[in-house]
């Protein structure tokens, strides 16, 4: 599956590209039963590594919890489409799954990933959305506002209220298996949970070269981890590039820029 025009321009045009029955049978089945054993083992501890969230469920730090979660961060047709957002230099932010409870009513306000704006060389984050469960319009599925990430402005400067109902705003809903590629400069927001059922995703985010890790992988994961990565992962992580220690140091003694 190479990158087609049609892709292209979906993401030059709307921010983000849908691709349907992406995750195959077998890989989604061990993905699912990875995560529901790591919500059982991590208990009310889940998601602390990178933060807790009211009404929903959370893991952080994938990469160090499983192998399977070693060939999600690395498949090329993935990595060809966040390459045309982030350009050649890009690495893996974090890898968390985000599930929302049943029956709620949080809202996420809109927001861009890292609050981050382009720059004078352009894009710097990219998201992918693995949808573990069907997202429909009842369950908590994202909302976006297409085109947003060529705005130049953060919702929070620029509207009243980034938890309201925006007018542009449309839901992300698909079936499970759906991976979706998301320029997240884009503005975006999980909505509420009303059905009786949770609704899980799973969120590679990616960044370019030039720019901190959300969670700087280098210290999160375990040493024997880190011994048995292919090169392709140890590069995507950037476990051997100096100047990614650097930038994760500094970002971690600056305002909160890695929470």
């Amino acid at each position: 599956m190479t990158v087609t025009q049609e892709d292209r321009d979906r993401l030059d045009r709307d921010g983000y590209l849908v691709l349907e029955n992406f995750v195959g049978e077998r890989l989604l089945r061990a993905i699912r039963e990875r995560v529901d054993e790591l919500f059982r083992v991590e208990g009310e501890r889940a998601g602390a590594e990178f933060k807790q969230e009211e009404q929903t469920q959370r893991l952080a730090n994938l990469v160090d919890k499983g192998d399977v979660f070693e060939q999600v961060i690395a498949v090329p047709e993935i990595l060809e489409r966040v390459g045309y957002v982030l350009g050649p230099q890009f690495k893996l932010s974090s890898l968390n799954v985000r599930s929302a409870n049943p029956h709620s009513t949080w809202v996420q306000p809109l927001h861009a990933d890292m609050g981050a704006l382009p720059d004078e060389k352009g894009y710097w984050v990219a998201n992918t959305v693995w949808m573990l469960d069907d997202f429909t319009t009842e369950n908590g599925a994202i909302r976006m506002i297409p085109g947003s990430h060529k705005w130049g402005r953060l919702p929070q400067d620029a509207l009243p209220d980034p938890m309201a109902p925006h007018p542009q705003e449309i839901l992300l809903t698909g079936k499970a298996g759906t991976v979706v590629v998301m320029n997240a400069h884009m503005w975006h927001g999980g909505t509420a949970n009303r059905s009786d059922k949770p609704r899980c995703a799973m969120h590679g985010f990616y960044a370019r070269s030039d720019k901190p890790q959300q969670q700087y992988q280098k210290r999160l994961l375990r040493t024997e981890v880190q011994q048995r990565l292919s090169p392709e992962l140890r590069r995507i992580l950037a476990l051997d590039d100096p100047r990614n220690d650097e930038l994760s140091a500094n970002a971690g003694r600056t305002s909160g820029f890695l929470k």
